[in-house]
């Protein structure tokens, strides 16, 4: 897995547990699923797709 969409992914549960814990900051939660929701297509896409990027 790329190491961007690690990174991506960490923050989209990072700010989904901070926006749960505070309900004034609820459209966080939102932006946090649709970042996960990106991540996780762009990893699979790259699955799927099956290119081998090693050398």
């Amino acid at each position: 897995m790329n190491i961007a969409l690690v990174i991506i992914i960490v923050i989209a549960i990072v700010v989904a547990i901070v926006s749960g814990l505070n309900a004034a900051l609820n459209w966080l939660l939102w932006v946090a699923l649709i970042v996960a929701a990106i991540a996780l297509i762009a990893f699979l896409i790259r699955v799927i797709g099956g290119r081998n990027t090693s050398v």
